[in-house]
């Protein structure tokens, strides 16, 4: 119906190219054109404006001999104002970009490292851009982006850097735990030789209590009773002592067996044995 019309439409975001007689006469806009067919007039195509996503993988090696696969993402669009350019002086746009990225690529990526290039994928991307730009202008298009999305190496070799990662982050493990441990140790020591400091202290102050209890006895017993000496109430109280440690020990249920000589021999012996080691602690703390 709009061939019997004369009459054609182009969509938004499109221009169509107009040839009379088979040459090219000018870029129609969209909207609504006049095209006399039975003046040798006709729409050759259609030409979208749009921007455009071409996805290319690439093969190729890093200098030190790992394959890897490249994915690259390129945006393009067509120049309105060269639109007879894009039409007319490619015949398939998307393999002359894949030959161009594929070209720089290759180029570019064989004189890094693999750990290079991860680290350089936006430097790749430029001069991908950089060379596609130049080659792609001439002919009417302009790349508007350049990414490259992903380097993929050899499966063997992804699973060989993970286990280098995980042997490395193991090691540094390895290294925080020994040294938790190490202050572990230090702290555990320090407190143990904290403790034993305080142990030691009371240890001292209680035989200094004790030994002064003792003589306050001594004095007291001797003021009282006339005729007694120091020596007499010292083995009295040392005495005494000795039997409340027996009936002590002899009341723990859980005690183990003690065997101590007993009789007025061994008891004497006890209280010189305990009189002269509280003496020997009396004269050592002074």
């Amino acid at each position: 119906m709009g061939n019997l019309s004369c009459c054609m439409q182009v969509p938004q975001s499109q221009v169509a190219m107009k040839e009379g007689f088979g040459k090219f006469e000018k870029v129609l806009q969209p909207g609504c054109h006049c095209m006399p067919w039975f003046l040798g007039k006709r729409v050759a195509g259609h030409l979208s404006l749009r921007l455009q996503q071409l996805d290319i993988k690439c093969e190729t090696k890093t200098k030190d001999n790992v394959f890897v696969n490249v994915v690259a993402s390129i945006q393009y669009r067509a120049l309105a104002e060269k639109a007879d350019d894009a039409f007319y002086k490619l015949s398939n746009t998307k393999n002359q970009i894949k030959a161009y990225v594929f070209d720089v690529i290759r180029a570019s990526v064989p004189k890094l490292n693999l750990d290079d290039a991860f680290e350089q994928k936006n430097e790749i991307a430029k001069a991908v851009e950089e060379e596609l730009e130049k080659a792609i202008s001439a002919y009417g298009y302009e790349i508007v982006q350049t990414l490259i999305v992903d380097i993929v190496p050899d499966e063997h070799v992804k699973r060989a850097m993970n286990e280098i990662n995980a042997a490395a982050r193991l090691r540094v493990a390895a290294n925080e735990k020994a040294e938790a441990e190490k202050i572990l140790q230090i702290k555990r020591a320090e407190g143990e030789a904290e403790s034993k400091y305080l142990s030691g202290l009371g240890i001292a102050r209680q035989r200094q209590a004790i030994v002064e209890g003792l003589r306050d006895s001594v004095i007291g017993f001797s003021v009282n009773v006339p005729g007694t000496t120091a020596k007499d109430v010292m083995d009295m109280v040392l005495v005494t002592q000795y039997f409340d440690t027996m009936k002590e020990i002899g009341a723990a249920s859980k005690s183990s067996a003690v065997f101590i000589p007993h009789g007025p021999g061994a008891v004497r012996d006890v209280a010189s044995q305990i009189r002269d080691g509280l003496l020997q602690g009396s004269v050592s703390h002074e």
